[in-house]
């Protein structure tokens, strides 16, 4: 059982800039008969989760946004809560922060265009910090990563000297700048274990930390953070979606609670879940996770029946093709990390990436 430090909660958003609109921007296409024709192979893959009345205003900006890309030498890293037409559509690489944080360090793009959260733009900034590194929208927060300050980390090192601190890839720059090594759900028990330590801190989601308390003999000491997307789902309701049918199978992400965890058949990362789904094709699955991954997953498994008990990242769902465009025409919202921080913050980032787990 992981530790309880007895700390409240934090609540709100993260930090950011002020709010900001993407402005309406007419692309310079419009739905012709050879746009359709055009666009039709990609529809074609995609047309269960986007619908005919969707299309016709998504293709534009598709196309334009490929097209920008070329120019700009830019890349899109789009994390798998992100929406089918942006997923599919203009994506480069896809994934979950672990593989896009890697695929952020290897690209030879000048422009990264980060389609996700404000800490996911940060992470690349840190591995690619010659590269000009652009979010749609700067309000693109996580209330996982707001649960956690540099003043936090500063108390547990001085009520836990000697403990190492991993960090998931969930916090800013500035608390992964305070942090030993940063991890992901699909590393966190490998992260752990490679620090040979009998105590580890392992911040700040709570029940990630209880996950990996379940895997491992080190013991975990967890603070009190939490993804108000994955917090949501309880194992009553799945226990609920089992009885109704039997046959379903449930697979979580170790963001959940417990209850959750214990309720499911199987629990990993997001490319752990895509996996799961991809080799064993169950007749119906329910991936309790973010939403949109079930539609993206759903793309690649079209012979598999989804039950969404549906839950959307806010902050996610803020990140547009509208945006996506105007990042690019406009070269906007770049995002820096300050070059002292920056340094400590990547030594955490680098020691995660060049485990050889």
């Amino acid at each position: 059982m992981a530790h309880d430090l007895g700390i409240v909660r934090r609540t709100g958003s993260a930090k950011a800039a002020p709010a900001t609109r993407n402005p309406a921007r007419h692309v310079p296409y419009t739905w012709t008969p050879e746009l359709k024709a055009e666009m039709a192979p990609l529809f074609e893959k995609v047309k269960h989760v986007v619908t005919p009345m969707e299309w016709p205003y998504y293709a534009p900006y598709i196309k334009a946004i490929n097209e920008l890309k070329a120019q700009k030498n830019a890349v899109i890293l789009a994390h798998n809560y992100m929406t089918p037409e942006i997923f599919h559509g203009v994506a480069d690489f896809r994934g979950d922060s672990l593989q896009l944080a890697k695929e952020a360090a290897r690209t030879d793009a000048k422009v990264i265009v980060q389609a996700g959260v404000h800490f996911m733009a940060e992470t690349s900034k840190l591995l690619s910090p010659d590269k000009t590194v652009l979010i749609p929208d700067m309000r693109a927060g996580c209330s996982l990563a707001a649960s956690i300050t540099v003043e936090d980390v500063r108390m547990l090192r001085e009520a836990h000297p000697g403990v190492p601190i991993v960090t998931y890839v969930n916090t800013s720059a500035a608390v992964k700048a305070e942090c030993d090594i940063t991890c992901t759900s699909s590393n966190a028990v490998k992260v752990v274990e490679s620090l040979g330590a009998p105590r580890v801190l392992c911040i700040p989601d709570q029940y990630l930390a209880q996950w990996v308390q379940s895997q491992t003999k080190v013991e975990i000491i967890a603070w009190k953070g939490a993804c108000e997307v994955h917090e949501r789902f309880t194992g009553e309701e799945l226990n609920k979606m089992r009885a109704d049918d039997p046959g379903v199978k449930i697979i979580a992400h170790p963001e959940c609670p417990q209850d959750v965890i214990a309720a499911s058949d199987f629990t990993g990362s997001t490319s752990g879940m895509i996996n799961w789904v991809k080799t064993n094709r169950p007749k119906k699955v329910v991936l309790v996770t973010e939403c949109s991954m079930a539609s993206n997953v759903a793309v690649e498994a079209p012979d598999v029946e989804f039950v969404r008990p549906c839950n959307l990242c806010p902050h996610m769902k803020r990140i547009s093709l509208e945006g996506i465009y105007d990042s690019l025409v406009n070269m906007r919202y770049e995002v820096t990390v300050d070059p002292d921080v920056a340094e400590r913050a990547r030594r955490a980032v680098e020691r995660m990436v060049n485990l050889k787990i």
